[in-house]
């Protein structure tokens, strides 16, 4: 259950409201939208980049900042080169299927001599990628394996028994997808000759239905594989295919963890590939090195921990020599380490009480690593390069606010992104050392008009739980602020593993419906309890086993912190949350009852054992190992608790958390003579969305909340 990002911004009919004022029509009509820079690249000459634009991609220099004209005319959707830049991998259409993936039309144009052909001969493909030696382009179609040679236009068929709901080739399953991050499950090696992938067989997968109602007279049905806590997954397999012979062979991972084969790695040598696996307990993984010209797999080592491994997010970098670089929580936060091409530890890169959170390369000439790191603060992110050698850090962003980067091939430019919670983004470019070469593009409009509607920033502070943590919130009051008034407060928070909600960056999404809500004489307010992230380890797993108990306890005692401040009506606490959020606040009308007078849970889990095998038994273990777990930490255990207003929304159509989950915890609510609002979105997935949906939405909570807090 990756985090639910809820985008406010989609376009309806504006009209006239009242001036200095956040409404919902203004909200919904487009009128605070901000601008981004799309498709950030650098070129391989380090001294240009590329940006998608409506006229295409255009080309700018990062030495003067100005355009030099399109690279490609036309509109796209995305792009990829081929690793010489002689050819562009166009995507000209689209049509999603789950959350990364998705079925597309995609050109090929050669850039030296302008031909462009089709891949699939224009018909819908996943996943292509170019070998690195730009002659061909593997792809997936109908969940096989292809490959098309660029020169001649022929296209070899690699597997032929994919079959939906079957079996896949190349390409992950729902479950892979969702909780490993991705949807590819293929690599090319180094010098092109061969394919190491990924076969699963879900054949055995338990299926899920889903009725589409549409305005057929009788429902259709959605039905695809979907393994829940406990259940059985795909069986995987790696596969090897040569080019040469056109024979695949089975690798031979008997030795090694083989329940999950969740990433395929290129490295830096020809005739290799890496793979990590790991065992259904996901609290090892090994790092595999696959030898593509005979099979041979040889272990490079083993990750452990005690409680699980983020097999969702692995950093695996390899470097010239084939030395590579791995991120661990080993020491307590998650760092870099450095091993040799065998496997065998160097040394550890980056130290302290702070966490990398993402890696952006290496620098061989100046032997520098670029990294986004937490080292100013938790709810900060910035940007370092550190010396591989000798530890030596520097920072080139801003000290504060979240601060990602698009670095030049040669790192002697890169494109700052960055906002902090009162100030949306801004594009700067800066040379290596971090000095600012020019502001590309800012939000100041944006900001403008929110100001001029009395726009209310976020004030950041500290809560102890009752073991002491201290935990990160953020509060937000209405302008006119009166300490000896007593004011609602409505909570908002997400609280799954490793997320964060209490960040300084900008929010275009939830934090204006915050505000319009605010300026109905609300405090709005949201808390990080234990299990999220950006703290350390520690923090984060203390919840392994007893997912939900420690984090609604952590809300709990946040609501009563509140209610004790003099300017809070301690009898006026309100949440609200999507997903885990929701399944939180369902928590939080049963547990918490006491405490809280209104809840609104969206697309909630109500039950662990209702939600899917990856996810849920890396922090839980499977409901056969630990039904305590389960069941003492689902709202329909305490359904008769139920005490306040309670508004209960899921859309039928939801492929992530089923609306199972929904009817089971109202079942409990009803046996138990509980009153509560329900609202059921026809055929909307897990982001309840399209035409007027999100504006009906956010118009029929904040109609809950004035009626009710």
């Amino acid at each position: 259950m990756k985090k639910l990002l809820l985008t406010l911004t989609v376009a309806v009919v504006f009209q006239n409201v009242t001036a200095q004022e956040i409404t919902l029509d203004k909200i919904y009509s487009g009128y605070y939208r901000g601008k981004g820079i799309a498709g950030i690249s650098s070129m391989k000459n380090g001294e240009n980049y590329l940006v998608i634009e409506p006229s295409g991609i255009a080309k700018y220099s990062y030495k003067t900042s100005q355009k030099e004209g399109n690279l490609v005319d036309g509109k796209f959707e995305s792009y990829i080169f081929s690793d010489d830049e002689s050819k562009i991998l166009l995507q000209v259409g689209s049509q999603p299927i789950y959350r990364h993936s998705f079925l597309g039309k995609f050109d090929v144009k050669d850039l030296k001599s302008g031909k462009v052909i089709s891949l699939n001969e224009g018909k819908p493909v996943q996943e292509p990628t170019f070998s690195p030696d730009a002659t061909k382009v593997a792809f997936i179609s109908d969940n096989n394996l292809f490959y098309q040679d660029l020169s001649s236009g022929k296209i070899t068929q690699i597997t032929t028994d994919g079959k939906k709901n079957s079996i896949l080739n190349g390409l992950a399953d729902w479950v892979y997808e969702e909780e490993f991050g991705h949807a590819r499950q293929y690599e090319w090696t180094k010098n092109s000759d061969a394919i190491v992938f990924v076969k699963s067989d879900e054949s055995q997968v338990p299926e899920i239905y889903i009725p589409i109602y549409g305005k057929t007279l009788y429902p259709t049905e959605m039905r695809y594989k979907y393994p829940k806590a406990g259940e059985k997954n795909s069986v995987v397999s790696a596969q090897l295919y040569r080019l040469d012979n056109g024979k695949t062979m089975q690798l031979n991972l008997g030795s090694f963890k083989n329940y999950y084969i969740p990433n395929v790695f290129q490295t830096a040598k020809p005739d290799e590939i890496v793979l990590i696996t790991s065992e259904r307990i996901q609290n090892a993984s090994d790092i595999l090195k696959v030898n593509t010209k005979t099979g041979a797999v040889q272990k490079l080592f083993t990750e452990t921990d005690d409680k699980w491994v983020d097999t969702d997010s692995p950093t695996l970098e390899f470097l010239e020599d084939d030395s590579f670089l791995w991120a661990s929580e080993r020491d307590g936060n998650r760092h870099l380490y450095w091993y040799d091409k065998d496997g065998k530890l160097k040394k550890q890169i980056t130290k302290g009480n702070w966490e990398v959170t993402d890696y952006y390369g290496f620098n061989p000439k100046s032997k520098e690593i670029y990294v986004q790191t937490t080292e100013k603060g938790s709810i900060n992110k910035v940007i370092s390069k550190v010396n591989i050698d000798n530890g030596k850090t520097q920072l080139i962003s801003n000290a504060e606010g979240n601060n990602s980067a698009n670095f030049s091939k040669n790192y002697n430019y890169f494109i700052e992104t960055s906002s902090t919670a009162a100030k949306p983004y801004t594009y700067v470019l800066k040379d290596g050392n971090g000095k600012a070469v020019k502001e590309l593009q800012n939000n100041n409009d944006q900001l403008q008009k929110l100001k001029t509607d009395n726009f209310v920033e976020k004030e950041f502070i500290t809560i102890p739980n009752a073991v002491g943590d201290q935990m990160n919130a953020w509060i937000m009051k209405p302008k006119n602020f009166d300490p000896n008034k007593k004011y609602p407060l409505f909570m908002f928070q997400y609280s799954g593993p490793g997320s964060q909600q209490v960040a300084n960056s900008w929010d275009n999404g939830n934090a204006m419906w915050f505000n319009h809500l605010v300026q109905k004489g609300y405090i709005v307010a949201c808390v990080d309890g234990r299990g999220t992230g950006y703290k350390g380890a520690k923090y984060k797993k203390v919840t392994y086993m007893n997912l939900g108990k420690y984090e609604i306890e952590d809300q709990i005692t946040a609501a009563k912190w509140f209610g004790n401040q003099s300017y809070i009506d301690k009898s006026r606490i309100g949440m609200f949350g999507w997903s885990f959020g929701g399944y939180m606040t369902s928590l939080a009308m049963t547990k918490g009852a006491d405490v809280f007078k209104v809840g609104i849970a969206v697309a909630p889990v109500t039950n662990w054992r209702y939600y899917d095998s990856v996810y849920t038994e890396r922090f839980m273990r499977t409901p056969q190992e630990n039904p305590d777990g389960y069941d003492k930490n689902s709202p329909t255990e305490y359904a008769n608790l139920l005490k306040g207003k309670f508004l209960l929304i899921h859309g039928t159509a939801d492929d992530n958390v089923h609306f199972q989950n929904s009817m089971e915890f109202s079942e409990a609510l009803i046996q138990n003579k509980k009153q509560f609002d329900f609202m059921a979105y026809p055929d909307k997935n897990h982001g309840i969305y399209g035409g007027q949906t999100r504006p009906q939405l956010y118009q029929k909570m904040t109609d809950f909340i004035l009626n009710n807090l």
